[in-house]
């Protein structure tokens, strides 16, 4: 017993000691990016890690007064990407994921699987037949073409959290609805739907976040700066020879703030729902 006890204290010591070594991997960039954002040039080249001394709030005043670079223009775009991302996805994955789990049919596993396999496809190895088909439909240099590409590669984990959880839910629910006079889309919209709340929140936020981050694409697809996003943006500050690494700490910043309180918001929605996809699948 006594033997029991101690290796499970020996367990949460090691459990404590790698939380604070992620802890610490997180926590130092930010240090740095938000504090970086206070100080001189001067000061973040002689002392990149210390606190700033004093507090220059030149920078961060420059970018929301709009004095330099277009930081509310960018976020707007970014919102009106990732927001389309989301909805797209939440909508395409919903319907996918249905009628994968519930509606029978020959190539039913075989679709399930090509949609699993998009986990394992990286954005990097579709590049160059993704800009000739966007090329082709005429989306360059348009939102529609970066929401498209994110959308797509966002439907792969939609997919499998949210067929695993529609997929165990009781038939004896289903037939009760048809009693009711619900159909399968009533059955999806009025039982379905509320019941994968986390999930979908889950789903959701993730995406939003992915897309948020997401440089490559909107890279890629958008030349117009008046289209930039926010990751995007950064490039703003970085010239041929000389980067403005103040402002672009400041920068990035600020735009780490709406998806870091999204995070954090919604945090018990994202580990249910992806316990519950795990559970039930």
């Amino acid at each position: 017993m006594k033997s029991m006890t101690n290796q499970n204290r020996l367990t949460s010591v090691f459990r404590y000691f790698l939380c604070a070594i992620m802890v610490f991997i997180i926590a130092v960039p930010l240090y740095i990016s938000v504090m970086g954002g206070f100080k001189s040039l001067g000061q973040l080249r002689s002392a990149p890690i210390s606190i700033p001394a004093p507090f220059l709030a030149d920078q961060y005043i420059d970018l929301l007064t709009g004095a330099k670079g277009a930081f509310w223009t960018e976020l707007g775009n970014s919102l009106l990407v990732g927001l389309g991302t989301v909805a797209t996805v939440l909508i395409v994955g919903t319907f996918a994921a249905y009628a994968l789990a519930r509606i029978r049919f020959k190539l039913n596993s075989a679709i399930y699987l090509y949609f699993q396999l998009g986990l394992l496809f990286p954005l990097t190895v579709a590049i160059l037949p993704l800009y000739l088909q966007l090329r082709t439909f005429g989306l360059l240099d348009k939102y529609l073409g970066v929401i498209v590409p994110q959308a797509a590669f966002g439907l792969p984990m939609m997919i499998m959290l949210l067929h695993g959880f529609i997929r165990h839910i009781p038939n004896e629910l289903e037939e009760a609805a048809a009693m009711d006079g619900y159909g399968r889309f009533g059955f999806l919209f009025k039982i379905v739907a509320p019941l994968s709340t986390p999930i979908l929140a889950t789903v959701g936020v993730l995406t939003l976040v992915t897309s948020w981050n997401n440089f490559f694409t909107p890279l890629l697809v958008l030349n117009s700066q008046k289209r930039y996003t926010l990751p995007m943006g950064v490039m703003n500050f970085m010239g041929e020879h000389v980067a403005d690494w103040n402002m672009i700490l400041a920068f990035l910043t600020l735009a780490m703030v709406p998806a870091v309180v999204l995070y954090v918001v919604c945090q018990k929605y994202i580990v249910a729902g992806l316990t519950g996809g795990a559970i039930k699948g």
